[in-house]
This record gives structure tokens, C-alpha cells and sequence, in this order.
């Protein structure tokens, strides 16, 4: 079956076809308002953490090694990811996240996490 999984910055204003829309980030962005953010949930648990975080800084080069340790952890929370797949099987699920790279970062990782698990 299969589910509908996007992802989006904050700072992108939200539109209709997002559906269900969840904030991954272990803090609030700067400079959004949670009316302006128009989300459903703030998952923080699902956020990398701050050691793993830290250690990818957002250097493109770390990205493979970033998204290897990121999985492991999400494996550590398989009832929050089985939850958001559920959604996606459901109707369209965006992952909203704060990074300026658009291609390395965590929502990405997670996207692909519920794609193909």
C-alpha cells in the first residue's frame, strides 16, 4: 500500500494538499508563530539527538553517515513512526522541519524511513 510522505520547511507557507502536518525538531523554530506553523503535532522524540545532531552540524559530507545513525535511532521509537505511517496510509503526511538545506536534513531521512520500512 502505498503512503504519501513530504516534506517542508516551516517557513513555506502550509497549503490544503499538505494534510496531516508534524514538526520534527527537538526545538521551536525562530521566528514562527505555532498559528503561522499551522501544524498537527510537534513530534520532538522523532528529532535526532543532540549528540547526532551536533556531530552532522548540516555538512553535506556527513549526510550518509547522519542518516545511518538517525535510522538507528527511529528504530528506538517504532510506535511514533508505525503511528505516522498509519496517517500517510491515510491521507498526505508533511514533515515540517527548520534546516535551510532542503536536501540534508532529518525530515528527509525520516521520509524515507516511512517510505520503505
Amino acid at each position: 500500500m502505498a503512503i504519501d510522505v513530504r516534506s517542508k520547511r516551516v517557513y513555506d507557507p502550509a497549503e490544503p494538499g499538505d494534510g496531516h502536518r508534524v514538526l520534527i525538531d527537538h526545538v521551536w523554530p525562530r521566528g514562527v508563530s505555532r498559528e503561522r506553523a499551522e501544524l498537527d503535532e510537534w513530534a520532538r522524540e522523532l528529532a535526532p539527538s543532540d549528540e547526532l545532531r551536533r556531530w552532522f552540524d548540516h555538512v553535506p559530507e556527513r549526510f550518509e553517515e547522519f542518516r545511518s545513525r538517525y535510522r538507528d535511532e527511529l528504530n528506538d521509537h517504532r510506535e511514533q513512526v508505525d503511528e505516522l505511517r498509519r496517517r500517510a496510509r491515510d491521507g498526505p503526511l508533511t514533515i515540517v522541519y527548520a534546516a535551510r538545506d532542503r536536501e540534508h536534513n532529518n525530515a528527509v531521512v525520516l521520509a524515507e524511513f516511512l517510505r520503505h520500512r
